[in-house]
């Protein structure tokens, strides 16, 4: 344990502090494809009796028209966010007709690429720079990629913890430049570690044989409809998913929170040359947003973002420029195909313990050998996380996974016991128990569970996540929201409607118009 840990551990387990630690704050955004009784892409509209994906909060759409996300408030208690993404399900439920929510991260089989719906948002200047800038992902990316589900875990720690911690380690600033320093050493140590999360929870380890639409890879034919990597953790999270050569320069290392947006507001402002040969516009219609190496800067795709909520209007780089950083937005969880809502409470109870770690631990600055590190670590554990003896590379040196992953846990265990501490009970330790079984045994992993379900079934990738798809159906469909909450629901699906006709009919100003200030707000950011 480093001295820094040890202190600030001492100092939050002192009867006074003990109970900040139960206002951390938890909210989850789980995505899923719609998807027909046979196990294809859905390609109907956005369901009406879901509300407006533009306006409402609970219910919205990500990159496709049938790609879902469900998002729950946040919340201190991990179980009461769970109780209210379940909620969700159940409503999303009672208006799905025949279609099912798709139970994995991967995509099922798709349909041609120009037949993947891009989501829709109505008429409205925002409605159609959400459209524009999907449509702009399409081209640079293509759907297929944008049909890949996942789990977005918001974390934040109490705002009355950060001055406690300042003044006891003299900081020399502000509060909210201690807070913003504070998350950004959080996202290092993340960047250090969450190959870790990678191994206990990736449960991505095959595909549908058509997602990869002919390209080249170095995938294994499991069957004639699956691709597989035999050790492979988490595929969605490999180079197969979601990557760009226009990003890859784009490496911000959070050593301060100035350098990390800079980054990114650059990169919203510089001229890629591909791009640039296309333009924005094709037939007088819009086709991407700019020509630059990002449109916006949420195109930026990494494993954790720092983030604030923005007000109405702002953009997500203006918020972090003017009041620092409130949560970190976890992103590279894979959906659990065998778990209705695709994570548990024993799953988040973990996370929490391991990003308390990551928060309260050293975190020295990282260099270039060490992003490096960060990076190949991640694809290694990705790719071959369960291969017996894997080495990955720590300080310079050749580690083994399993030593390394138990020792990571046991530094782990305080924190977990902190938190049990401050909540009562023994569910965070027990969190921890649990994932040291999986290192123990790699049989144990959700990507171990889906190879060998598939085995045991002989069923291929897409046959495998239809039966649980088909399970997960009947858990919500059997027992329906209780009058009061589907009324709720209800309610709050209409007045989102209302809200994004009144939207429309009081839109004032062109789209160009809007699209060009839009653009020119983030270049009037100073730091």
């Amino acid at each position: 344990m480093s001295e820094l840990l040890n202190r600030r551990l001492a100092l939050l387990g002192e009867r006074a502090n003990l109970s900040l630690l139960e206002q951390c704050l938890h909210g989850i955004e789980r995505e899923c494809l719609r998807v027909t009784s046979e196990g294809r892409l859905a390609q109907t509209p956005h369901p009406e009796e879901l509300g407006s994906a533009l306006t409402n909060e609970q219910i919205t759409t990500d990159y496709s028209e049938s790609l879902l996300e469900f998002i729950t408030p946040a919340l201190p208690d991990p179980a009461d966010t769970l109780a209210s993404l379940d909620k969700i399900h159940r409503f999303a439920y009672s208006k799905l007709g025949n279609e099912y929510l798709w139970s994995p991260s991967m995509p099922c089989p798709l349909p041609a690429e120009e037949d993947i719906p891009i989501a829709y948002y109505g008429t409205s200047n925002i409605g159609q720079l959400k459209y524009v800038y999907r449509k702009g992902l399409a081209l640079r990316y293509g759907k297929t990629m944008q049909c890949i589900a996942g789990i977005h875990y918001n974390f934040s720690l109490p705002e009355k913890l950060w001055p406690l911690l300042k003044e006891v380690e003299g900081f020399v600033g502000t509060d909210r430049d201690y807070q913003s320093s504070a998350y950004i050493a959080l996202i290092r140590n993340f960047r250090r570690y969450s190959w870790l999360l990678m191994y206990l929870f990736g449960a991505s380890p095959a595909l549908d044989a058509g997602f990869l639409r002919g390209r080249s890879h170095q995938l294994e034919q499991l069957d004639p409809d699956t691709l597989y990597l035999p050790y492979a953790t988490s595929l969605r999270m490999s180079d197969l998913g979601y990557q760009s050569n226009a990003q890859a320069g784009l490496t911000p290392c959070y050593n301060d929170l100035a350098s990390y947006t800079d980054s990114l507001r650059k990169a919203v402002a510089t001229p890629y040359a591909p791009y640039v040969e296309i333009g924005t516009h094709k037939d007088g219609e819009w086709v991407q947003l700019n020509t630059n190496i990002l449109q916006i800067e949420n195109e930026y795709y990494s494993n954790i973002r720092p983030k604030r909520v923005t007000y109405t209007g702002e953009r997500p780089i203006q918020a972090l420029v003017a009041r620092g950083i409130q949560y970190v937005e976890v992103r590279c969880l894979d959906i659990n195909p065998f778990l209705p809502m695709g994570i548990d409470l024993p799953e988040s109870r973990f996370l929490d313990a391991f990003l308390l770690y990551c928060a309260l631990n050293d975190s020295p600055l990282l260099t270039n050998t060490h992003c490096d590190n960060a990076t190949s670590n991640f694809l290694s554990v990705v790719k071959e996380g369960r291969r017996p003896g894997l080495q990955l590379q720590r300080d310079g040196q050749p580690a083994d996974l399993k030593e390394w992953a138990s020792e990571l846990l046991e530094k782990i265990a305080p924190l977990a016991a902190l938190l049990d501490q401050s909540h009562g009970g023994d569910a965070h330790s027990k969190a921890v128990d649990a994932q040291l079984a999986k290192i123990k045994d790699p049989s144990l992993t959700p990507s171990a569970q889906v190879l060998a379900a598939m085995a045991e079934h002989k069923e291929s990738f897409s046959q495998f996540s239809l039966r649980q798809s088909q399970v997960h159906a009947e858990f919500f469909r059997s027992e329906p929201l209780n009058g009061e909450d589907q009324a709720k629901f209800e309610a709050r699906a209409r007045s989102s409607l209302a809200e994004q006709v009144e939207l429309e009919q009081n839109e004032v100003g062109d789209f160009d118009v809007f699209v060009g200030s839009y653009q020119a707000s983030i270049l009037a950011i100073s730091n």
